[in-house]
């Protein structure tokens, strides 16, 4: 949590600001030439690309039913169940690997078949 520093010479805010030569974050006071050295953390912005922790399936409810979806014989982990529809995933990524999400005709498990995951075919009729 950043937390608020003030000048030791006349009371003012610091703020943050780059020191060029040394390549490091100092506080300056805008009103006086005072600068502190002190930075609790060096880390001024993190931006993460492609901070993916898991694909997951996006909730939905009711896929089972759609008619519009394409059948396979893949075996639910959760009921037993031999038919599911499945559809691929919508990210908006670039790098990133075809994933087939599977839903359960019968108790709407959301699942993906690890085969599949791994760039191995799946076995199964589709219709």
């Amino acid at each position: 949590m950043a937390s608020l520093h003030f000048c030791s010479e006349c009371n003012n805010l610091l703020y943050p600001k780059a020191e060029q030569q040394r390549r490091t974050m100092v506080y300056a006071c805008r009103i006086c030439p005072s600068v502190d050295e002190t930075v609790d953390n060096g880390l001024v912005y993190r931006n993460d690309l492609l901070n993916v922790t898991k694909e997951q399936a996006g909730v939905t409810t009711d896929l089972g039913q759609d008619p519009t979806l394409a059948h396979t014989n893949i075996t639910c982990p959760n009921c037993g169940h031999e038919d599911a529809v499945f559809y691929q995933d919508q990210s908006k990524r670039k790098e990133t690997r075809m994933i087939l999400f599977y839903v359960c005709t019968r108790c709407n498990h959301n699942f993906q078949d690890k085969l599949g995951s791994e760039g191995q075919t799946i076995e199964g009729n589709q219709t």
